[in-house]
């Protein structure tokens, strides 16, 4: 995931039915450079990424992560802004706002690390798995597990999951299934809460007793659940 493709570049190409020198010439490039970038030979700056994402008509999933993904604080407004431009229908009023599109699962990643978070952008999370189920799994199970996030992410897989099963998508729960698959073999035992470190002591008591069992496995304290997300079928 650290960059697109070049098979992926290639194939966008021929899709599109342009030869290498067209390609070459709307994106501003040599025709040489493009062959490397499309042989794997040399790899595709976030720049050249965004503007192939763009010409070709690719999912930002091709993006390249820019970097932000190890910080741990990003208010709501951002990463509602972040959202938005990657078509939650939730801050659909933000679209306007300029804001460039992300990879989305450094969004997502992003908004875990987060201590305390507004429900408004807790309840985007699951949708970002649906929307974007085929992207580098392995690449966000990987980086989950470097920043001791698997377990929030493997809760959230899990309640995607169940919306895709009620929708019926075998391809989208066979995915998500695999991604809770691998964090939960790295599950942590200690306790912790979906981004609300805030919590007041009472209502974690509460939560311990009466919580989901899906957020019992993943020891955590919240009371998610698929019914209350608002793009839920």
């Amino acid at each position: 995931m650290s960059e697109m493709p070049g098979r992926a570049l290639k194939m966008a190409r021929l899709k599109r039915g342009w030869s290498q020198t067209e390609a070459a010439a709307r994106l501003g490039v040599s025709q040489a450079y493009l062959a490397m970038l499309e042989s794997g030979k040399r790899r595709l700056p976030p720049r050249l990424a965004r503007q192939a994402m763009r010409l070709y008509g690719l999912p930002p999933t091709v993006l390249p992560p820019s970097g932000s993904v190890a910080k741990r604080t990003a208010n709501a407004e951002t990463l509602a802004k972040q959202l938005a431009a990657l078509g939650y229908p939730g801050f659909a009023y933000l679209r306007l706002q300029g804001v460039p599109r992300k990879n989305p699962g450094e969004v997502l990643l992003t908004a875990l690390a987060q201590e305390d978070l507004e429900p408004r952008v807790v309840e985007a999370l699951p949708w970002l798995l649906l929307q974007y189920w085929e992207l580098d799994r392995a690449w966000l199970a990987r980086e989950a597990k470097l920043r001791d996030l698997q377990n929030r992410l493997g809760f959230v897989g899990g309640l995607a999951r169940r919306l895709a099963e009620r929708a019926g998508n075998e391809k989208m729960v066979r995915a998500l299934s695999e991604l809770e698959a691998e964090l939960d073999r790295s599950r942590l035992a200690r306790e912790d809460t979906l981004c609300r470190s805030s919590m007041p002591e009472r209502e974690r008591q509460w939560l311990r007793e009466y919580r989901p069992r899906e957020a019992r496995h993943w020891n955590l304290l919240t009371d998610w659940r698929p019914e209350v997300l608002p793009y839920a079928a």
